[in-house]
């Protein structure tokens, strides 16, 4: 009954919102598109992102504006179902807002590694961030160097961990990357104990636990598929936690000789006995495929928790990457059959 009382007010407004979540039939309509205008139109007439996309101008319809305003509708539903948190959700809520944190400091990073000259961007992202993030944006567009930007962080939890990076030598951004992944991951693995209840710790163990085995099986993959890397390195690339993937089976597949050996050692794992990883997909599908399942599961499990509130966020962030995904295809002429397989994942 707590548990009832807790979440009743979000579960309500979530369904709510998932129910105009896009369906499988309109990224197919969308796939049919010709041009970035034309998405625009489409997403206006169709879908509940009428109301964000209705502030740019015909002549800013191209692909850098329509994916800011996109971003912009993940910000006004964490916003939407903050709201409606008590307390501890709102501890779970704030756990959540770290991976928009991440990505933020990542692109500072790249504007100021790479030397841009396009300035820093980031006004359309400036409210949302003043209201529930440690950063400061008005700060961050100041920087011009990664010493500068990492300063910029002194008064938030990222600066212990790239300040250590940054005082190395021959520091890339690969590796300022890595470390706020690494950095991301074993803080909520950390906190979520503290901040959640029981029931709801439970939960958000079991999915941080398998995005995290999960993530690490991708990046062994990549790293022996695309990069040929040798098993020191591969340990390097990893998150230093293991939920249900053992440490002797990370070696097995660190170290496996071949694909066919890394695909054997995966089949070995508790989540080739629930998931078919030898489907015709590609890793990145894989993963999120997986990762849908599990949080579905939750969801219908407990209708009544903090899986209403990951489910959906994880279903929306997943949507928003499909339509960057079909924006990219149209923009360069792709077939609808190549836009859906970019999109769903299927290797053709």
């Amino acid at each position: 009954m707590g548990n009832l009382l807790a979440y009743s007010g979000i579960v309500t407004k979530i369904r709510a919102m998932e129910s105009k979540l896009l369906t499988q039939a309109q990224f197919e309509e969308i796939a049919g598109l010709h041009s970035v205008p034309e998405l625009a139109e489409y997403l206006k007439k169709n879908t509940a992102y009428a109301d964000v996309l209705e502030s740019l101008d015909e002549e800013m319809l191209h692909r850098g504006n329509i994916e800011k305003v996109l971003i912009q509708s993940l910000y006004h539903d964490y916003t939407k179902i903050y709201r409606f948190c008590g307390q501890k959700q709102r501890r779970f809520m704030k756990m959540h807002m770290k991976s928009y944190e991440v990505d933020l400091i990542n692109y500072c990073l790249r504007i100021v590694i790479n030397h841009y000259r396009q300035p820093f961007d980031l006004n359309y992202k400036r409210a949302f961030f003043d209201r529930y993030s440690q950063l400061s944006i008005e700060k961050l567009i100041t920087s011009r160097t990664t010493d500068e930007l990492v300063e910029n962080l002194k008064d938030t939890e990222y600066y212990a961990p790239l300040k250590k990076l940054k005082d190395s030598q021959n520091v890339t951004l690969y590796d300022y990357d890595l470390t706020l992944e690494l950095y991301y991951f074993t803080s909520i693995w950390r906190e979520q104990k503290k901040r959640l209840k029981k029931d709801d710790f439970e939960l958000f163990r079991r999915d941080c636990g398998s995005k995290i085995d999960l993530l690490n099986l991708q990046w062994i993959y990549r790293a022996k598929k695309y990069y040929n890397m040798k098993p020191a390195d591969i340990y390097l690339l990893l998150i230093p936690i293991h939920y249900k993937i053992t440490t002797d089976q990370i070696k097995e597949m660190a170290e496996a000789p071949g694909l066919d050996e890394f695909q054997a050692a995966v089949d070995r794992t508790s989540y080739a006995r629930h998931y078919s990883f030898r489907q015709n997909l590609t890793i990145e599908q894989m993963y999120a495929e997986c990762l849908h399942h599990l949080y579905t599961v939750d969801l219908r499990r407990n209708p009544y928790s903090i899986a209403a509130v990951n489910t959906y966020l994880f279903l929306k962030e997943e949507e928003l990457k499909k339509l960057t995904t079909a924006m990219e295809c149209i923009r360069y002429s792709l077939s609808p059959g190549e836009t859906l397989a970019y999109v769903g994942g299927k290797i053709q």
